[in-house]
């Protein structure tokens, strides 16, 4: 487009991440015309220093990538997740004896979820959105002035191009300036926690085993990946996870062995270190006249569960459901009836989950003798419950409670 353009689309993404280019295709696939804008190039988003994390996709998620058309090119890319591990421990003893174990053959077949490099999710997700025509993603280009009426929306770049469409989806970030222009108030706090993100590889298979060890400063997780390799997510206090970060290679591999153990044998560490900040934002209201917001812009947890991506997943979902249902209805998919649907379906969710997540990472990141007991025990109580624990693990699935088309594998 050149500048002074003029376009008009049926929807607007603005945020081109993860969330929005998902939220871009199941429209798109739906019927209806968009455009993605983002401020970041896409050769950024496959630069292996860009973002060094992993994230567990679950299988109603996985459901809305096969929906959308991308889920077979993501699955040379995947490792599927056979079993969890759940376990309260410390750097100097190991991992508590009682435990809780998800086992994939309680339920079927299926695996209870895949382990995927964000990278590698972002480039699949570009890929489509090049070839779907009716998608059109703008990039780089950033939003300098926002309008929205009752007529209408419209988006100024800086550039001076305009595009108009009847809805906005904010998929711009957890300091989404969508949301902070239409006057949305969030509840937000830092925790005092660092979540350091490296990738290993080791000497022996890990059979599909996703573990998520408990300890004092903040949950351990070693997340399978493809070719023998683990991810791992270590949240540390937030003054000392610089330390470790500072650390040459040889101490940081003892400082990492001393967490991993040696149940893989040798360990090494592959390509960079990442720190990540971790906090908690929930939006007081998802929608405002003619816009929704969907993913980080609406929420954003603890790593705990390994969550985050798939509720901005579900938002996804039941977004496209709610106006693309309205469009073919021939309704106006920016009215307020049709986006107070989408806020009533994902409310519930997200609250659920957020404060769950922070409830278990406040239970957990501590060493208190008497609670450390308590935890360890309830673990195994509920590893001992085979309904109490299905339930669970489906709900990790993503499968519980009132699901969107796309996600219990339905067309859109």
């Amino acid at each position: 487009m050149a500048e002074g353009t003029d376009l008009k689309f049926d929807a607007i993404v603005v945020g081109g991440g993860m969330a929005g280019t998902t939220m871009g295709l199941a429209l798109a696939k739906g019927g209806l015309s968009v455009a993605v804008i983002e401020r970041q190039a896409p050769p950024a988003f496959r630069d292996p220093t860009f973002d060094g994390r992993t994230s567990a996709i679950a299988y109603g998620s996985a459901n809305v990538f096969d929906g959308i058309g991308v889920w077979s090119q993501m699955v040379p890319v995947a490792q599927p997740i056979w079993d969890i591990r759940v376990a309260d421990g410390t750097p100097w003893d190991g991992p508590s004896s009682l435990f809780l174990h998800y086992d994939h053959q309680e339920l079927g077949e299926t695996p209870l979820g895949y382990i995927l490099e964000n990278r590698d999710i972002r480039d699949v997700l570009l890929h489509e959105a090049s070839a779907e025509t009716r998608l059109h993603l703008l990039a780089p280009a950033v939003v300098a002035r926002t309008e929205r009426d009752i007529g209408g929306a419209t988006v100024t770049l800086e550039d001076r191009r305009r595009i108009s469409a009847r809805l906005i989806v904010g998929a711009d970030g957890r300091n989404s300036p969508l949301r902070e222009t239409a006057g949305i108030r969030e509840t937000r706090f830092d925790y005092p926690q660092t979540a350091i993100v490296c990738t290993v590889a080791h000497e022996r298979p890990h059979a599909g085993v996703a573990v998520e060890l408990f300890l004092p400063a903040g949950p351990f997780a070693m997340l399978p990946m493809t070719e023998q390799r683990s991810s791992i997510v270590w949240t540390e206090k937030k003054d000392q996870a610089q330390d470790m970060l500072a650390l040459d290679d040889e101490s940081f591999h003892y400082e990492l062995h001393r967490r991993f153990g040696d149940w893989l044998g040798e360990i090494r560490v592959e390509g960079p270190r990442f720190v990540y900040p971790l906090g908690l934002m929930h939006a007081e209201r998802y929608t405002d006249r003619r816009l929704a917001l969907i993913g980080d812009a609406a929420h954003v947890i603890h790593p705990i569960a390994g969550q985050g991506l798939n509720m901005g997943i579900r938002d996804v979902a039941a977004l496209a459901e709610a106006v693309v249902d309205a469009h073919r209805l021939g309704l106006d998919i920016g009215d307020g009836p049709v986006l107070a649907r989408y806020e009533r379906w994902r409310r519930f969710d997200n609250v659920f989950m957020a404060a769950t997540t922070d409830a278990l990472n406040r239970l957990f990141s501590n060493d208190i003798g008497p609670l450390r007991l308590a935890r360890d025990l309830g673990l195994a109580a509920i590893n001992r419950l085979p309904p109490a624990k299905r339930f669970f693990m489906r709900h990790a699935m993503g499968v519980v409670g009132d699901l969107p088309r796309l996600v219990k594998g339905e067309p859109i």
